[in-house]
C-alpha cells in the first residue's frame, strides 16, 4: 500500500476501531471517532468539518464491515453497526464499496494542452489529429472537447510534451473495466459482476473513496471464543517489526489459540502443481498456469474463459492450510492473514476458511490491543515450512518451487505474468487461443507478487529482503 495521507487515514480508522474493541465503552468510543478526528474549529480536508465527519462515519462503517449500500437510516450511529457486526455469523458482501460523498467525481479521462505549448511552426499536433480537434488561441494549442476522441496522437507528436493526459486514477488502475462513472452523479461505481477484487482501484484512489469491507471486528470477536486459528501467508515477511517467532507470540496474546504458516500449504501446492504440470504436458496439453492468485482466478471466471482449460486444478496454499487446520480441529475458527482482498472472495467459496484479514488490519489490531511485537518473547515454531513454500510470496517464487519438485523439470519452459493489466489480459487470451511461448505460466495480479498486495504495510523491496533472509534459513524440499 502506498504511504500517503489518504492511506494513513485508512490505517488510523482501523486502529481507532480496533482500539475501541478493547475499551470498556466501545459504543461511545466508536461514535466519537468522527468528532475526535475532525473537532470543531479544526482544519478540514474538504469544504467543512461536517462533510469530513460524514465521510469518517462511512469509513468507520467500512472498518466494521458495512458498505455505503448498507445504510438505510442516516441517523443510525456507528455503535449500532458495531453491535450488528458482533452479532453476524458471516461477513457481508460485496467486498468493496465506494464512499460516494468522498469521491471527487474526477473529470472524464481527457487530453489537455498546457501553458508549455510554444505555438511552434511545425504544429505536429494539428497535423496528426484525425478529427481537427486542435485549435489555436493566442498562439497556443487548445483541444476542442466536442471534437476530441482521446486518441492521444497529439500528445505523442508534441516535441515540448505540452499536451498531457488527465486520467481517472481508479479507472486507470482497473484491468477489467469494472469501475466507471455513474451517469447521473459523475461519481464512481463498481460493477461487481466484472470486479476481480485485485484492490488496484482502492490503492490508487487519491481520496481513499474506495474501501474494502473489513472483517476485523468479526475476527476480534472470534478470538474471545478461544477457537480462532491464525493462518499467516508467506508474504508476512517484513510486514511487521520483530521476528516470526515473536509475531507468533503476539498473535497468541491477541487471542488466537494457534498460529500456522500458510507456507506449509504452499509446499503442498508446489508438490501437487509440479506433478500436475508433468501429467498434463505428457498428455499433450500446450501449457498450464498457476492457480494460487485468486484475482487471476476471478479474471478467468469473468473475463478469460479461454484460459479456463489451462488453469491448474491444484488447491491454493490457503486451501491446503485451512483443510489441515480443520482436520486437526473441526471446531476451529480459521482466519487467513495476508496481503490480498481477493482472498476474501476465495474464502467465501471455501467452507474451511471463516475469515480473511489483511496485514494492514492485523497491524491495526496489534496497535489497538497495545501489543508491541518487538517486546514479545519468541514462541518456538515446531512445524517447518520450506524455502520453496515461503517463496510463493514473490513473483517467480511459484515457478522456482515447481522447478525444484516437478518430475522431468528439464522440460519446464516457464514464463511470468508479473501484474495483471489490460495488456496482459490481451496477451493471455492470445496464449489460450493461438500459441504460448512457454509451457508453465505463473500469474500474479500484483507486480512483484503478494509482497506488493493492496493489504500490505511494508514497501515491496524491504519485504523482499526480509523474505530472502527467511528463505536462506529455511530447509529445501529437495532435502
Amino acid at each position: 500500500m502506498h504511504d500517503n495521507k489518504a492511506n494513513r487515514l485508512r490505517k488510523e480508522i482501523l486502529i481507532r476501531t480496533a482500539r475501541a474493541f478493547f475499551t470498556e465503552e466501545p459504543n461511545d468510543t466508536l461514535n466519537r471517532i468522527p468528532l475526535q478526528m475532525r473537532p470543531k474549529g479544526g482544519e478540514a480536508s474538504r469544504c467543512c468539518i461536517y462533510k469530513d465527519r460524514a465521510v469518517l462515519k462511512y469509513r468507520c462503517m467500512a472498518a466494521l464491515g458495512f458498505g455505503v449500500e448498507s445504510e438505510t437510516d442516516e441517523l443510525k450511529p456507528v455503535s449500532d453497526y458495531y453491535e450488528e457486526a458482533l452479532a453476524r455469523e458471516k461477513p457481508v458482501e460485496p467486498l468493496l464499496t465506494v464512499i460516494d460523498v468522498a469521491c471527487s467525481a474526477c473529470v472524464t479521462t481527457r487530453y489537455r494542452a498546457t501553458d508549455a505549448c510554444r505555438g511552434c511552426l511545425a504544429r505536429s499536433c494539428e497535423s496528426v489529429c484525425p478529427k481537427d480537434a486542435i485549435e489555436f488561441y493566442k498562439g497556443q494549442a487548445r483541444l476542442n472537447p466536442e471534437k476530441c476522441v482521446n486518441c492521444g496522437l497529439c500528445m505523442k507528436a508534441c516535441p515540448y510534451h505540452a499536451i498531457i493526459r488527465i486520467p481517472i486514477p481508479c479507472e486507470e488502475a482497473c484491468p477489467v473495466g469494472a469501475i466507471t462513472k455513474d451517469e447521473n452523479t459523475g461519481r464512481e461505481v463498481i460493477d461487481h459482476e466484472k470486479c476481480i477484487y485485485c484492490g488496484k482501484c482502492l490503492r490508487e484512489c487519491p481520496f481513499a473513496a474506495i474501501t474494502d469491507l473489513s472483517q476485523m471486528v468479526d475476527v476480534l470477536n472470534a478470538t474471545r471464543t478461544g477457537k480462532a486459528v491464525a493462518m499467516l501467508a508467506p508474504s508476512i515477511a517484513g510486514q511487521l517489526p520483530g521476528t516470526l517467532p515473536q509475531l507468533f507470540t503476539a498473535l497468541k496474546q491477541l487471542g488466537f489459540s494457534d498460529v500456522v504458516e500458510v507456507a506449509e500449504g504452499a509446499d503442498k501446492t508446489a508438490l501437487h502443481e509440479g506433478a500436475e504440470w508433468a501429467e498434463k504436458i505428457a498428455e499433450g496439453e500446450r501449457f498450464m498456469t498457476t492457480s494460487c492468485c485468486p484475482a487471476y482466478i476471478e479474471s478467468v471466471d469473468k473475463h478469460l474463459p479461454e484460459m479456463a482449460p489451462f488453469v491448474s486444478d491444484t488447491p491454493t496454499p490457503m486451501a491446503y492450510t485451512a483443510a489441515d487446520v480443520r482436520e486437526k480441529n473441526p471446531a476451529a475458527i480459521t482466519v487467513f492473514i495476508g496481503p490480498c482482498l481477493a482472498k476474501r472472495r476465495e474464502a467465501a467459496r471455501n467452507p474451511d476458511v471463516d475469515y480473511v484479514l489483511t496485514f494492514e488490519e492485523l497491524g491495526a489490531m496489534l496497535v489497538g490491543a497495545a501489543i508491541d511485537v518487538l517486546e514479545c518473547e519468541e514462541t518456538p515454531i515446531t512445524a517447518t515450512a520450506h524455502r520453496e513454500g515461503r517463496g510463493f510470496a514473490a513473483s517467480g517464487g511459484v515457478t522456482e518451487a515447481v522447478k525444484v519438485v516437478a518430475p522431468g523439470n528439464a522440460a519446464l519452459q516457464p514464463i511470468q505474468v508479473d501484474g495483471i493489466d489490460w495488456k496482459t489480459m490481451v496477451q493471455m487470451r492470445t496464449w489460450a487461443t493461438k500459441s504460448c511461448p512457454g509451457n508453465f505460466v505463473e500469474v500474479m495480479s500484483c507486480a512483484g507478487g503478494c509482497l506488493a498486495g493492496p493489504g500490505t504495510i511494508s514497501a515491496p523491496r524491504v519485504a523482499k529482503k526480509q523474505l530472502n533472509d527467511l528463505q536462506e534459513k529455511s530447509p529445501s524440499l529437495q532435502g
